[in-house]
């Protein structure tokens, strides 16, 4: 067994953390009869030799020796191996790359030359899959047809194979990865797409099993995407609930495996304890293929996720939850059945349930609306603890769905904050939800300020700091002008800048209020500190000083050749003043033909605002509202208080409220307020579109 390993000069080839000496050591790991040293073995191979996808010329030198473990039958968890092949193989390069050079995590480049040569040296030697299909080991079976259906040359001969497969194969799970690799083929390969799509559209009616059939659909929507039948919705539902009434929890299934020390280990401890005591846990993955492949029929998507709400399963509903995060991400929609029916499960007795129910609506803010009344429910009977801890509690999804209930702006969130902020740690993300709840919020200032003065003026007072800050801005809560001045003038010198402007930004919130402020803000107006100085600026406008005192400090930070984001931060600043600035005007016209956008967007939003006019202004935002779709709510905003005068910007208000995907939605990509800034975004438009008409009439 791997015969020539030591003829490889090893030592000068390297991997991800440097030369590759080490990697006969993994290659031998990966043989041994000890499933702790297979594992780590494993886990090293990914961890190094094929570190996040890349392939090292000692990753190429390895391909003979995993090709030789896998066809030993005596190596156990071969089918490991396999999916290591398959993922040093498979990797697709576009046109553009295939000359080029990959980038890798420490800043060198990786020839894009070596994924080709890996993936001819494992089709050349891929004729040891074709024997894997009928391996004793299930779990071979299970990784085999895949590898052959991205790897193996003769596409044609692998399809029969696999079709012919399927009629002795036993074991459900192998059954759906054959039907998946048969719809991996016809996607790679045109030619064979027609015969394949109509197989499985025979397959998706013919099988006696639910599960192949509902297999069969997904890949047959995969592959034929725009040839989806109308009744899919009933359809699929109806498979489900035969899966559901025909299967029972696996045995075993809910056993408890040792701890595991590699990542490898981990996510397969993970993916075990998602999958205990459900009986049919692979249905998560097709309805994940047939989703992808419905794409924009997003009332179709939303049907199928209410059934799955609807459905007795547990198991069911919490992948309807999980599917319709990646739904309501990147697709507008009505979700208020969904949101209400997602609420429901925070009453369940599953846990993982409850925990998926939490997580999904604490991204919602406004959405979350139909589901207030299950979060309060749920956090009515609270058990002893603080409700915004980290242990139990939080585990159990408690602190989630405070945050929900506050993110949806529901008054019923306040008391149970002002709780948490008396009893112990409390999430940062409660501390931001404030904002969002109104007057009824003005109950929380006493707790916040009590908290504000008892942190300390160390290193970490930035990080425990801002949030009780920003909350104390978000309630007005001028009576703690006190404590804020103690953390304005005390900052030590770690992110000092930033500590000053989370100060500056809530007396900038109290008003007239912080007046006492005014020595300190006057002094910080010099600052070097462009962030700094425009902070205090905004605050000695909002407490009530003339601004002639604050326009020139604003105005030197308007320079070409500053940095952008201090150009930026004075653009604002102005903006916010309004008319009373509108002798800047002359110094923010510049900025409008700034090469940075946001630069160009800050300043032409502060021109209308200084001076009322649109001539200039108005081009510049409709430019990059084109340029750049992140600057959308921005622009937006200003063109619903231009009312009448954004008249020209109406045809493209009304080609946002008529697309269906969300302006920031990014594939594989979420932010937390994703979903948040597209239905402002929603709202600003909507708002400017109904000033527009009334301006008309």
């Amino acid at each position: 067994m791997l015969t020539g390993i030591e003829e490889v000069d090893w030592a000068s080839l390297g991997h991800a953390y440097g030369p590759a000496d080490d990697v006969p050591e993994l290659l031998r790991g990966l043989a041994s009869a000890d499933p702790a040293e297979r594992e780590t073995a494993l886990d090293g191979m990914y961890g190094a030799v094929h570190h996040q996808g890349d392939v090292y010329d000692s990753t190429l030198a390895c391909i003979p020796f995993l090709l030789e473990l896998v066809a030993d039958p005596g190596v156990q968890d071969r089918g490991c191996i396999v999916e290591l092949l398959t993922s040093i193989g498979g990797i697709e390069l576009d046109d553009d790359e295939e000359m080029g050079e990959q980038p890798c995590e420490d800043g060198e480049f990786i020839p894009a030359a070596n994924y080709a040569m890996a993936a001819a040296a494992i089709a050349a030697g891929a004729g040891v899959f074709l024997g894997l299909v009928a391996d004793p080991d299930p779990e071979v079976r299970l990784a085999a047809p895949w590898a052959l259906a991205s790897l193996h040359p003769e596409p044609a001969r692998v399809l029969t194979l696999l079709r012919e497969r399927l009629t002795v194969e036993r074991d459900t799970e192998v059954r759906l990865a054959l039907v998946a690799a048969v719809g991996q083929i016809a996607l790679r390969h045109a030619s064979l797409r027609a015969e394949t799509v109509e197989w499985l559209g025979w397959l998706a009616r013919a099988a006696q099993d639910p599960g192949l059939r509902l297999a069969a659909l997904a890949q047959r929507a995969r592959c034929a995407p725009g040839d989806i039948p109308d009744d899919v919705v009933p359809w699929v539902t109806a498979l489900l609930e035969e899966i559901r009434t025909a299967s029972v929890p696996a045995p075993g299934s809910d056993t408890p495996r040792g701890a595991a020390p590699t990542l490898i280990g981990q996510v397969r401890e993970l993916l075990e304890e998602h999958a205990a005591g459900r009986p049919a846990p692979w249905t998560e993955e097709l309805l994940r293929t047939l989703h992808a492949a419905l794409d924009d029929r997003v009332d179709d998507r939303i049907a199928l996720v209410l059934a799955q709400l609807r459905s007795p399963d547990w198991g069911q509903r919490s992948d309807a939850i999980w599917l319709c995060g990646g739904l309501i991400r990147v697709w507008r929609g009505r979700y208020e059945e969904v949101v209400r029916l997602v609420g429901d499960q925070l009453q369940d007795p599953e846990p993982r349930l409850r925990e998926a129910a939490s997580a999904f609506l604490e991204r919602l803010f406004e959405l979350g609306a139909p589901a207030a009344d299950a979060l309060a429910a749920r956090l009515a009977p609270a058990p002893p603890g603080p409700v915004g801890g980290c242990g139990s509690a939080g585990r159990s999804g408690r602190d989630g769905a405070l945050i929900a209930l506050a993110r949806a702006g529901d008054a019923r969130a306040v008391p149970l904050l002002a709780r948490a902020l008396e009893e112990g740690e409390v999430r940062r993300e409660l501390l931001y939800a404030t904002d969002g709840l109104g007057p009824s919020a003005a109950m929380l200032a006493p707790a916040l300020r009590r908290r504000l003065a008892r942190v300390e003026l160390d290193e970490l007072l930035y990080d425990r700091a801002a949030p009780l800050l920003y909350a104390l801005a978000a309630v007005r809560g001028a009576q703690a002008l006190p404590e804020v001045l103690r953390v304005l003038r005390g900052a030590p010198a770690n992110r000092r800048d930033r500590v000053r402007e989370a100060a500056l930004r809530a007396l900038a919130a109290f008003g007239p209020a912080a007046r006492e402020a005014v020595p300190d803000l006057r002094e910080l107006l010099a600052d070097e500190s462009a962030a700094v100085s425009t902070a205090a600026a905004r605050a000695l406008w909002a407490v009530g000083e003339d601004p002639a005192e604050v326009l020139p400090a604003l105005e030197r930070w308007l320079r070409p050749g500053l940095p952008d984001a201090d150009r930026c931060a004075a653009a604002r600043a102005l903006g916010e003043i309004g008319p009373a600035a509108a002798a800047s005007a002359p110094v923010l016209r510049p900025a409008l033909a700034s090469r940075d956008l946001w630069v160009r967007v800050r300043a032409a939003a502060a021109l209308w605002r200084v001076t009322g006019e649109t001539e200039e202004a108005l081009p510049v935002l409709l430019a990059a509202w084109e340029e750049n779709r992140h600057a959308r709510v921005d622009i937006a905003e200003c063109l619903a208080e231009m009312g009448p005068a954004a008249s020209g910007a109406q045809l493209v208000i009304l080609t946002e409220l008529t697309r269906r995907r969300r302006h920031n939605a990014r594939e594989g990509v979420s932010g937390t307020h994703d979903v948040h800034l597209d239905e402002k975004l929603l709202t600003l438009c909507r708002a400017a579109l109904a000033r527009m008409e009334r301006g008309a009439r």
